[in-house]
């Protein structure tokens, strides 16, 4: 009878300690609720916009039929992924997204860091401010601006660049016309638009590294340089890290924007990249089973790099993003 009792008693107490939480996390939540709402249009929209559409990935194992809808279209398996890779022209666009974003990441990943490194020594901050602001304004600008200026500047009639080969006696270049061009204006305008913006999370980085080290530094006979490498480049690794890896999680992703806006079809067999194909072939030409099969095959691309790079950057550096 005393252990019923003692069992009863001990249940209570359980039930109280768990009535006590709920209590605790409700006043809490209620305490906090401005906070809460302002993240909830967040959480919304990767709601709607992210997790609802995933359920429509099924379209890939089927042959799509706009009237039939993803209940009556017949399902083929892998059908799709099959004809992905062994379509001569996926092959080639494959290869263009691949050999860009390759040299995005080789020649415009360090350039904000270098841009960073410079603004960092300037100790006039008029100069400072007036360059961070010209350099951050880019940005700003859409890619239909963006993509309107560069064609202008190239015009092979009535662009500067083009004005400046005239008067030292060359002869005028169709650079948007010319395949061999493409791929070097378009890292070009991109790294032009966006330097500025990712200087400022650099700039940030470097605003957090403690000046006592670099007096150290000074007292011990170090140069800029030497202090650059062995105080500001280890400080900012972290940050540097982390902006890789997002970055090479993405290696597949270049914008649709930028490509659409510069492409035309005397270019299309070296600056065609996947984003640009899907719209092509899917949303124009109406094959939605087969696009949708390539965006399924890129997001698992993007998924093993970041996971390899992020477990790489784990044992070498120490900095993840989880």
């Amino acid at each position: 009878m005393k252990n019923i009792i003692d069992s009863k008693e001990l249940h209570l107490k359980n039930v109280n300690v768990e009535m006590k939480a709920f209590y605790k996390k409700k006043n809490y939540f209620m305490k906090h609720w401005p906070l809460y709402s302002m993240i909830l249009p967040g959480v919304l929209y990767f709601v709607i916009f992210k997790y609802i559409p995933l359920a429509g990935s099924i379209i890939a194992f089927q042959d799509y039929n706009v009237f039939k809808g993803i209940t009556g279209s017949a399902f083929v398996g892998f059908k799709h992924f099959l004809t992905l890779f062994t379509y001569p022209e996926f092959t080639q666009v494959f290869g263009n997204t691949l050999l860009i974003s390759l040299y995005k990441l080789v020649l415009g990943f360090p350039a904000p860091i270098i841009l960073a490194l410079l603004l960092n020594e300037v100790r006039k901050m008029a100069f400072k401010r007036t360059v961070q602001t010209v350099l951050y304004l880019p940005h700003f600008l859409s890619w239909v601006i963006v993509g309107g200026l560069v064609i202008n500047l190239l015009s092979p009639s009535t662009g500067i660049i083009n004005e400046i080969i005239r008067v030292f006696g060359g002869k005028e270049i169709f650079f948007m016309q010319e395949p061999s061009y493409f791929r070097s204006i378009v890292v070009g305008s991109g790294i032009w638009k966006d330097v500025g913006w990712n200087t400022i999370i650099y700039m940030a980085a470097l605003a957090g590294i403690n000046p006592q080290l670099y007096e150290a530094a000074e007292v011990d006979g170090a140069g800029k340089l030497r202090q650059v490498w062995n105080i500001t480049l280890p400080s900012m690794l972290p940050t540097i890290m982390i902006l890789l890896l997002l970055q090479i999680g993405n290696i597949l992703d270049l914008g649709f924007e930028q490509i659409y806006m510069l492409l035309n079809p005397l270019v299309r067999e070296t600056g065609e990249v996947i984003d640009t194909y899907i719209y092509r072939v899917g949303l124009v030409g109406g094959q939605f089973s087969y696009t949708t099969a390539i965006g399924i095959f890129k997001s698992v691309i993007g998924l093993v790099l970041i996971v390899g790079a992020n477990q790489l950057s784990k044992k070498t550096t120490g900095s993840s993003i989880y």
